[in-house]
C-alpha cells in the first residue's frame, strides 16, 4: 500500500532541509498541511507542489 501522508520530519528528510526550516515552511503555508489531533500531516502532492513553485520561481529568476 502506498503512503498517503508524511510527517514534517519525513518531508524535511525528503527535501534535504532541517526540521526547523520545514516546520517554518509549514507554519507560513509554503508547504500545505493538515492537523490531525496534535500531529501535522502532509500529502505527497503538496510536497510536489512546493518543489514545483520553488523551481518555477528559480527558472523565472534565471531568465
Amino acid at each position: 500500500m502506498e503512503r498517503k501522508w508524511f510527517t514534517t520530519a519525513e518531508v524535511a528528510e525528503m527535501l534535504g532541509f532541517g526540521l526547523s526550516k520545514t516546520k517554518m515552511l509549514v507554519a507560513t503555508g509554503e508547504i500545505r498541511s493538515v492537523k490531525i489531533g496534535r500531529a501535522r500531516r502532509i500529502l505527497p502532492v503538496w510536497v510536489d507542489d512546493y518543489v514545483r513553485r520553488v523551481t518555477a520561481d528559480a527558472e523565472g529568476w534565471a531568465a
